[in-house]
């Protein structure tokens, strides 16, 4: 959640980010009336309790009529002590659930919705040409069947729309990414995770997951229990109600995890493929550091990001994520999207967050500091591998006779293959 001294110290700031976001900024408002109903009616019990414990003495000293009167005064004075402390708690309650409803505060992110991003930069060289190489580009289903790659017809059988068998070599291929993209963090000094893929409702709703999204999410309500989209939500919980040491930098865990997701309200887009599926899997980097080092420490993850993409040789773009298509827990957040030859636009193949102290402030993870106090750390996320990069990779690396090459970077994690064959 926010920090509710800079709700009281710069209501303005956090209203600014309401409208940045598309959000509504009377929240801001509602929020400050709950805080300071709240403190008076604190204010106030804690006066009247005073007195009460005071007149609880005289009592014991007083007898007949006075001791009578006493008493009457005290009842009335227990009835708004308890009135009080009932006022000050249905505001803590509702100011609570105002700090849950209000999302991070942008922090250097466009203002606007999901299209108003900024390109920061093109990077991995120029798209190919493929009329100027004489042929047509086949999409990535065409090349996955035909590689015996992609099975979707079978995935619908089994278990319905939006799900896929990776065969043969789509399962190498899968796995070569994700072991390259774990390498990759091992040796940037990353901690390696299998990760839970359920969670607890107060894991979910501590990462910002049951906000506005919260439809995109399976539960099992038998269970009260979470499948998670993303390794994130775990990672996230893994130092909750914990007090972590930073002495020596950032705490950075890589998870490798299934993740899972509805994907309700995508009626009709990206239904062919493997583009946009309930299940998929996902090595994503979390970082825990000091709040001062969180935006270098963005810095970081995107150029891990993009170490990796060199590695696949895809042509791609950064952009700046606007304030509106942000998700509730992150501050700032840069996608890297990969050119898709077949539909002439660019596939969100990662995406980094700076969630600066919003999640550990739900958690309740914090350091300690040099004068002996505690607060709360930031945490970060980003993406290093997943399953929807086989589809850029396939389109961009595919050849006339619908063979496709493998990029140099993936041919240790496949036996040195430099060319995968179509079988049919």
């Amino acid at each position: 959640m926010i920090d509710l001294r800079l709700l009281r110290d710069d209501p303005d700031a956090v209203r600014a980010s309401q409208q940045a976001r598309g959000d509504d900024p009377t929240l801001v408002d509602s929020a400050l009336d709950a805080d300071a109903r709240r403190r008076s009616s604190l204010t106030e019990f804690e006066s009247l309790r005073a007195e009460q414990k005071a007149m609880g003495k005289q009592v014991a000293k007083a007898q007949g009529e006075e001791k009578a009167e006493l008493l009457t005064r005290t009842k009335h004075l227990a009835e708004q002590v308890k009135a009080r402390q009932a006022e000050a708690q249905g505001a803590e309650k509702e100011l609570d659930e105002l700090l849950y409803a209000i999302p991070n505060v942008v922090e250097g992110a466009p203002p606007g919705g999901e299209a108003d991003f900024v390109v920061l930069r093109h990077e991995g060289g120029t798209p190919r040409d493929f009329a100027a190489e004489g042929f047509t580009p086949r999409d990535h289903l065409d090349l996955g069947e035909r590689l015996g790659a992609i099975d979707t017809a079978r995935g619908a059988k089994v278990s319905g729309s939006r799900f896929y068998y990776l065969t043969g070599i789509g399962a190498r291929l899968e796995l070569a990414l994700l072991n390259a993209a774990m390498d990759q963090a091992v040796t940037e000094g990353f901690t390696p995770m299998i990760t839970p893929t359920l969670v607890k409702p107060e894991t979910m709703r501590g990462t910002g997951f049951l906000g506005a999204h919260a439809d995109e999410v399976y539960r099992l309500e038998k269970d009260d229990l979470y499948l998670v989209g993303t390794s994130e939500v775990a990672l996230a919980g893994y130092h909750a109600d914990e007090i972590i040491d930073l002495s020596a930098g950032p705490r950075r865990y890589a998870g490798w995890s299934a993740c899972y997701r509805r994907e309700a309200g995508s009626h009709g887009k990206d239904v062919r493929g493997i583009i946009r599926v309930h299940q998929f899997h996902k090595v994503e980097m979390f970082s825990y550091c000091a709040p001062e080092d969180a935006a270098a420490e963005h810095q970081r993850l995107l150029a891990w990001e993009e170490a990796m993409l060199a590695k696949v040789e895809l042509p791609y773009r950064v952009i700046d994520t606007a304030a509106g298509d942000l998700g509730s827990s992150a501050a700032r957040k840069f996608d890297c999207e990969a050119w898709l030859p077949t539909q002439e636009r660019y596939l969100e193949l990662t995406s980094t967050s700076n969630c600066t102290t919003f999640q550990a402030r739900r958690l309740g993870v914090r350091e300690r500091t040099e004068d002996g106090s505690t607060r709360p750390v930031a945490t970060l996320n980003g993406t290093l591998g997943t399953t929807r990069w086989i589809v850029a990779l396939l389109e961009n690396h595919q050849q006339a006779d619908g063979s496709v090459r493998v990029p140099a970077g993936l041919r240790p994690y496949l036996g040195g293959l430099e060319v995968l064959e179509p079988v049919r």
